[in-house]
């Protein structure tokens, strides 16, 4: 007989099992989260917000999604990305980024009616868990996960208390593993996985110091500084990073793998940070120093049976394009309402096959993509002649030449110009933020194709109905001047009785288009993808508008922004 039973046990309280125990609480599901640990994320690893995660939030309740914004810096302090010899020194270029340039901001605004920012792990985990905890969710700290066993009706997981070292089990319909990148979760559960793990070293210098007169004219997330002989980053090149503008930052620079992780002690530290600020007397408070590995891993199955496996644990790698917690809440979003709508007896439990056939290939795409993306700064130095040699005195004058007034001087600017340009597709990839388009037995295509990709699919979101798109955001009115986002009135983990209005006006819509254009005669049921932004309704065998009007009323069309599962059991 387990200690204690509920429906959904989550191990770990980071971006994905704090949104998993948010999302479940607030559709009215049992659930616990244990963390090993005794409180919430202790730095600040993960900061980019976009705007699909930021959705997730606004979906829990403008109030979670208004506290975002209260403690997030906004978004034209994220954008001026700098490359520099020092923060204090020469500027080689800088890039608009994270839709800091007018083109990218027109399309953020017309795709959205959230705005990206940034929001460090600090601050984003409590904000989650104490959305969670105050909707329902039994919360247990310095809880540690042991193992787990499951059965055809529910999981036994055992747990030890580590305050008391006694061991007590959780039986629960449903296991989600959210407990990192070394997840004994998916140990157990026998996942598969592709790619290595520490490939590249990495350490980071968490650190308090006043930049504002060195950056506040500039403000950016991110300023990189390139310093041949330097000890830091292999070839001289060290990550200023923002935390809290203009006065907390950490420093991230690589070491070899193969190698043991240098001993960064506080004077060390402090020496680094004043050289890549370029102020020797600056006054640097040194908070914390640790060591971590790039990770080129992804699960190609995300669940075994009843157990569920999400975030760090199933998609491992570097922070490039900021994609990790964005991923995350993300996973949490596609399985929570599925995991809801089973509990509650409203889909069969084939549903949740989909949320692995869904969110693994989005697994492999972001760890993929962050791992290229480093690799793109191999233009950068190779501009700046930082690859021609390993003797610091060369790669300097090779640095330096890009000054001189020569034709080849010129042309070394101009590769320098374009390379850094290229780095749009980590800083300003807003179609690989938002373009999924979900495959999955649970999504009803009906013989439409897909529509292909105008635009590059990496940098820029193109809104589309197909069926496993995200549902595009439009503004819409109501008779009071009242002003919702197609999105608000969808998903909140059921399928939208607030949104039959609204399709009930768009089909009454494509009513007297369909009159119009037959000539007077009505025409087949079935809407154009373009009227009103609605997919063709599923086949009934009735072909009049009125059997759409129906299955519309009856929820078959929205909900979390996607289609209807076909396997949806009947009411």
């Amino acid at each position: 007989m387990a200690d204690i039973t509920t429906d959904v046990l989550i191990i770990g309280t980071g971006p994905a099992g704090s949104a998993s125990a948010a999302l479940l609480s607030t559709y009215g599901i049992d659930n616990m989260v244990i963390n090993r640990y005794r409180w919430l994320a202790n730095t600040p690893r993960a900061h980019i917000t976009n705007q699909r995660t930021m959705e997730v939030l606004r979906d829990l309740g403008r109030e979670v999604e208004d506290e975002v914004y209260l403690f997030a810096a906004e978004q034209d302090l994220m954008g001026e990305n700098v490359f520099c010899t020092s923060l204090a020194g020469e500027e080689i270029g800088r890039m608009k980024s994270w839709g800091k340039h007018p083109l990218s901001r027109a399309e953020h605004q017309l795709s959205s009616p959230t705005f990206m920012n940034d929001l460090p792990q600090t601050f984003m985990e409590p904000l989650l868990f104490k959305a969670a905890c105050s909707r329902g969710t039994q919360a247990r700290m310095s809880t540690e996960y042991r193992s787990h066993v499951q059965d055809a009706d529910g999981v036994t997981t055992t747990c030890v208390d580590r305050l008391t070292g006694k061991e007590f089990s959780v039986r629960s319909k449903y296991l989600i593993g959210a407990d990192g990148g070394n997840s004994k979760v998916v140990e157990h559960a026998d996942l598969p996985f592709a790619g290595e793990m520490g490939v590249a070293g990495s350490i980071n210098i968490l650190f308090k110091a006043d930049l504002s007169k060195y950056v506040a004219h500039r403000p950016s997330v991110l300023y990189w500084v390139v310093q041949p002989g330097a000890d830091v980053g292999g070839i001289g090149t060290g990550l200023v990073r923002m935390v809290r503008p203009w006065n907390e930052w950490l420093i991230v620079w690589g070491y070899d793998i193969n190698q043991p992780a240098p001993d960064v002690d506080t004077a060390f530290a402090s020496r680094v940070a004043r050289e890549l600020i370029g102020d020797p007397d600056i006054d640097v408070e040194i908070e914390q120093v640790s060591t971590w590995t790039v990770n080129n891993m992804y699960a190609t199955q995300m669940s075994n049976g009843r157990v569920f496996c999400m975030g760090d644990a199933t998609h491992r790698h570097p922070p490039s394009n900021g994609l990790g917690s964005n991923t995350s809440i993300q996973d949490a979003f596609n399985l929570a309402w599925k995991l809801a709508h089973v509990i509650k007896g409203k889909a069969g439990p084939k549903l949740l096959a989909s949320y692995s056939q869904e969110r693994a290939p989005v697994a492999k795409q972001i760890v993929t993509r962050a791992n290229k993306s480093i690799d793109e700064f191999g233009p950068i130095f190779e501009a700046l002649g930082l690859l021609d040699s390993i003797d610091p005195m060369k790669m300097q004058q090779n640095m330096d030449a890009r000054c001189n007034d020569t034709p080849e001087a010129e042309e070394q600017r101009k590769k320098i110009r374009e390379s850094i340009a290229f780095k749009v597709y980590e800083f300003d990839a807003h179609g690989v933020e938002m373009n999924q388009r979900y495959r999955s037995d649970a999504i009803v295509v009906d013989g439409q194709p897909e529509p292909p990709f105008e635009k590059d699919a990496e940098l820029h979101y193109q809104p589309t109905t197909w069926p496993g798109a995200r549902l595009p955001h439009v503004w819409l009115f109501d008779g009071h001047g009242g002003k919702v986002s197609t999105l608000d009135l969808a998903g909140h983990g059921r399928f939208g009785p607030a949104l039959a209005k609204y399709a009930i006006a768009a089909l009454s819509l494509c009513d007297r288009i369909s009159t119009s254009a037959g000539g007077g005669k009505r025409l087949p049921a079935t809407p154009s993808p373009n009227c009103a932004g609605f997919s063709r309704p599923f086949s009934t065998g009735e072909d009049d508008h009125a059997s759409s009007r129906k299955r519309l009323l009856h929820g078959r069309r929205f909900g979390g922004g996607r289609n209807w599962p076909q396997h949806q059991r009947e009411e």
